[in-house]
């Protein structure tokens, strides 16, 4: 019973030693944030989705990058488009929400919405993400 404890517990010990040895070393826990990937229409739903993003605090950065095409299948057919990119910067643990309200906001029936975690970086870059986005 108390090997079963342990075993639930460890994840919640390890992540609270990791962010304990972080602030005593001011040291970088790799995948604390993440970059997401957030595809739009056009430059005019990129930008505001992109506000939309940082009006509710849900990233510190947002780029915003130039038309490019794009193949995919959709409803069985190859598409070919144009899109602009968002990449979008911000806390790992801030990623179901920012899902959650782009497809709110997207016109897309099936955004795009992928992330990636951030291993390593400029250490005061990563710490100027950390205090730009708010905990949970």
């Amino acid at each position: 019973e108390v090997l079963a404890l342990l075993v639930l517990m460890f994840p919640l010990l390890r992540g609270l030693a990791l962010h304990l040895h972080s602030a005593v070393t001011g040291s970088y826990i790799p995948g604390t944030h993440s970059i997401a990937f957030v595809t739009c229409l056009n430059e005019q739903i990129a930008k505001d989705i992109a506000r939309a993003i940082m009006d509710k605090k849900l990233a510190a950065y947002v780029n915003i990058l130039p038309k490019s095409s794009a193949l995919y299948f959709w409803k069985g057919e190859l598409e070919e488009s144009t899109e602009i990119l968002l990449l979008v910067k911000t806390r790992t643990s801030k990623i179901g929400e920012l899902s959650n309200y782009v497809r709110s906001i997207h016109p897309f029936e099936i955004p795009e919405i992928i992330s990636l975690p951030i291993d390593q970086g400029n250490p005061l870059y990563l710490k100027w993400i950390e205090e730009n986005v708010p905990r949970d």
